[in-house]
C-alpha cells in the first residue's frame, strides 16, 4: 500500500542555479516519433535510444544479451569484504569455481558500459589506498588493479563518457575516463553524508544519489557535471539503493531505518509516497519483463550488527499498481543485500551480508539456496545480462 505523505519543510529541495536546463522539465520528449502513442525520449547525446518509453528496461528481457558477451561464463561474481576477495559461483551447480584476490574492502563487482569489463571496486576503508580490479568478463580473469581514491561504488553516465566513482568517505563524484580511470573532474557533495547509490534519468540528463548517513538525496546534472539540489526524506534516515520505474517518473529509494521504499518524483524532486516492506530495506532489482520491482530487506539497522537477524527477506512489488504481491522470508533468517537477477529472469541472487552465503532464490516460488562464500559478501553482479550497456552498480543495465 502507498501511503501519501504531507510535504513539510523538511522536504524542501534546495536548488542550484546555473545547470544549463530547467529542473522541473529536465526529461524532454519529441514528438517527430512515438511508440504506442508515447513519446519518444530525447536523450542526451551519445547515449543510445530508449526504445520503449513505457518501459526502459524493455532491451534487459530474457533473449535479448548482446552478441559480444553471449559466450561469457555463467557466473556470480560475489566480493568478501572482509576477506578480500572474490568468489565466482557457476550458476549451474551453485559452486564456488574460483576465488580471486582483489583490494582490501570490496564492496560491488560493477559492469562497465561496454559490458567488456567487470570492475571490483575496493574502498580500502579508513585508508586512501582504494583501487578498482578488473576482471575480464569474457574470460574471467583479473587484471592488474588501478589506484583510485575511495571507490565505494560506481555507475556510468548513459553517453558512455565517464565513470562516476562514487567516493563515499569524501563525500565527492569522480568523473573519470571509463576505461583508463584518469580524474575528468570532480563534483563536491559536501551535504551528502554517505553518497552511495544511484539511478538515472530516462533521458539520461540527471542522476539521483542517496546520502545514507543523514536521509537526503543529491540530485546531480550529468551532462554539467553541477549538483542540481538537495532532498530531505520525511522519515527514516538511512537510504541505500535506488532504482527507476520503467516509465522514467517514479524514483523507488530503499531505506533501511523506515523500513521500505520512499517514492520520488525525480523531474521535479520530490516526495510523493511510501510503501512499507519490511526491517532493513536494502536493495532494489527490477524483474527481467519490467513488471516487478524485488525488494532486498536486510533484517538489520546496523551496518556491521545483528548477524543473525530472523527479519531478513524479499518483498516484491508490482510497478503498475506499486502494491505488494509477495513476501519471501529467509528461512531461519538472514541478511539480504545486493545482487541481481539471472538472464533468463528465473532466479534473484542476494549476498548475505551477515551470514557469508549468497542466496539464489526462485522468482516464481521464493524457494531458495544458500551457497557459502567468503567473509561478508556485498555487491555481487549475476553475469552476463541481457541489455546494450551498462550504467554501473551490480548491473543496471539499459
Amino acid at each position: 500500500m502507498v501511503f501519501k505523505r504531507h510535504l513539510t519543510a523538511a522536504t524542501a529541495v534546495f536548488v542550484m542555479l546555473g545547470t544549463g536546463y530547467d529542473l522541473v522539465s529536465a526529461q524532454t520528449v519529441s514528438s517527430a516519433s512515438q511508440q504506442g502513442g508515447v513519446p519518444a525520449v530525447q536523450t542526451i547525446p551519445g547515449m543510445p535510444a530508449v526504445t520503449d518509453a513505457s518501459n526502459l528496461y524493455s532491451e534487459t528481457g530474457v533473449g535479448h544479451i548482446a552478441p559480444q558477451i553471449a559466450a561469457d561464463p555463467e557466473r556470480v561474481y560475489v566480493p568478501n569484504l572482509r576477506s578480500n576477495s572474490v568468489s565466482v559461483i557457476d550458476q549451474h551447480t551453485n559452486k564456488v569455481v574460483e576465488t580471486i584476490k582483489v583490494g582490501k574492502s570490496p564492496q560491488h563487482v560493477v559492469p562497465s558500459w561496454d559490458l567488456k569489463t567487470l570492475w571490483v571496486t575496493n574502498n580500502a576503508e579508513g585508508t586512501f589506498d582504494g583501487s578498482l580490479t578488473p576482471i575480464d568478463a569474457q574470460t574471467g580473469k583479473a587484471g592488474a588493479a588501478v589506484a583510485v581514491d575511495d571507490p565505494y561504488n560506481m555507475y556510468f553516465t548513459p553517453d558512455g563518457k565517464s565513470a562516476i566513482v562514487v567516493a563515499e568517505a569524501r563525500k565527492r563524484l569522480d568523473f573519470r575516463d571509463p576505461h583508463t580511470m584518469e580524474l575528468q573532474q570532480s563534483v563536491q557533495t559536501p551535504d551528502c553524508k554517505g553518497v552511495n547509490h544511484a539511478d538515472f534519468s530516462i533521458d539520461g540528463r540527471y542522476a539521483i544519489f542517496t546520502c545514507e548517513f543523514g536521509g537526503h538525496l543529491v540530485k546531480v546534472d550529468t551532462v554539467n557535471k553541477k549538483v542540481l539540489g538537495y532532498l530531505k526524506l520525511s522519515g527514516g534516515g538511512m537510504p541505500q539503493d535506488i532504482l527507476i520505474s520503467p516509465d522514467g517518473k517514479t524514483f523507488y529509494i530503499a531505506d533501511m531505518m523506515a523500513d521500505g521504499v520512499f517514492l520520488v518524483d525525480g523531474d521535479r524532486f520530490r516526495e510523493i509516497g511510501f510503501i512499507h516492506t519490511g526491517v532493513g530495506t536494502h536493495g532494489l532489482y527490477p524483474s527481467r519483463d519490467g513488471t516487478k520491482m524485488y525488494v532486498a530487506n536486510r533484517g538489520s539497522h546496523k551496518i556491521h550488527g545483528n548477524p543473525h537477524s530472523k527479519a531478513g527477506g524479499v518483498t516484491v512489488i508490482d510497478f503498475a499498481t506499486n502494491k505488494i504481491v509477495n513476501n519471501w522470508p529467509i528461512p531461519g533468517g538472514g541478511s539480504p543485500d545486493m545482487g541481481n537477477v539471472s538472464a533468463d529472469g528465473k532466479y534473484l541472487w542476494l549476498s548475505g551480508r551477515f551470514d557469508d552465503v549468497v542466496y539464489k532464490i526462485d522468482t516464481e516460488t521464493g524457494d531458495m539456496q544458500k551457497i557459502p562464500v567468503g567473509k561478508e559478501p556485498h555487491g555481487l553482479t549475476v553475469w552476463p545480462q541481457p541489455g546494450r550497456y551498462s550504467i554501473g552498480h551490480t548491473g543496471l543495465l539499459r
